[in-house]
């Protein structure tokens, strides 16, 4: 490294960390309020940065919320290799397992965010908007995995209509929706109930007695 190049890398790295606190602001702040009362100066002032540093690196609240989804977004792709199709040897329940469980540990990691989320979209159409492209990228890549597995038997031709709505209940049963998972019930009764129902709608029932 040069001595010219230092001082570049030194306000690179510092840029690079405000940034990130932004970023850890917002996940910070959804813990203990809704998105829609975080304001700039809000999150500036968590973040440790002023109000211009801000605008330095995000155009508005929403563009830090974009980063988060799409980190999530990573993170499910890393946790399913990509959405690879089933390893050899690996049972349906076995996949529906990792792939439950895979979204599952992204939910954990972003727990306040798609919560808030999936409370927002209701009332912000900007949330509603970029929660449905989260959730169409996904959609898809399922969709054309399980049109390559051989051995799926779905319980409808639709198969499109018929992911997207077990990608919602999926949604809505991680997110530990009362109406999924109960009030003051343990939440992996659910999740458990989730994972058959994946195997049973997209491989059919002899699949699900098996596990």
């Amino acid at each position: 490294m040069t001595a010219e190049s230092a001082p570049q890398q030194i306000r690179r790295s510092r840029g690079d960390r405000q940034r990130d606190a932004i970023v850890e602001a917002v996940r910070e702040l959804l813990h203990e309020r809704s998105f829609a009362d975080l304001s700039v100066s809000t999150i500036s002032e968590r973040a440790g940065v002023a109000r211009s540093g801000f605008y330095f690196y995000f155009d508005s609240k929403y563009a830090v919320l974009a980063v988060i989804l799409a980190d999530a977004s990573e993170l499910l792709d890393s946790l399913t290799h990509h959405f690879a199709p089933r390893e050899p040897g690996e049972s349906p329940a076995d996949f529906a397992k990792r792939m439950v469980g895979s979204a599952a540990a992204v939910y954990a990691n972003d727990d306040p965010v798609l919560k808030a989320c999936a409370v927002a979209r209701n009332t912000d159409a900007q949330i509603r908007e970029m929660m449905d492209d989260f959730y169409d990228a996904i959609i898809d890549k399922l969709i054309t995995l399980l049109e390559q597995d051989s051995e799926a038997h779905p319980i409808s031709a639709d198969l499109p209509a018929l992911v997207r709505t077990l990608a919602a209940t999926t949604t809505l049963t991680l997110t530990h929706d009362s109406a999924f998972v109960g009030r003051g019930t343990d939440p992996s009764r659910a999740v458990d109930a989730l994972e058959r129902l994946w195997v049973s709608a997209i491989w059919g029932r002899d699949e699900l007695d098996k596990a």
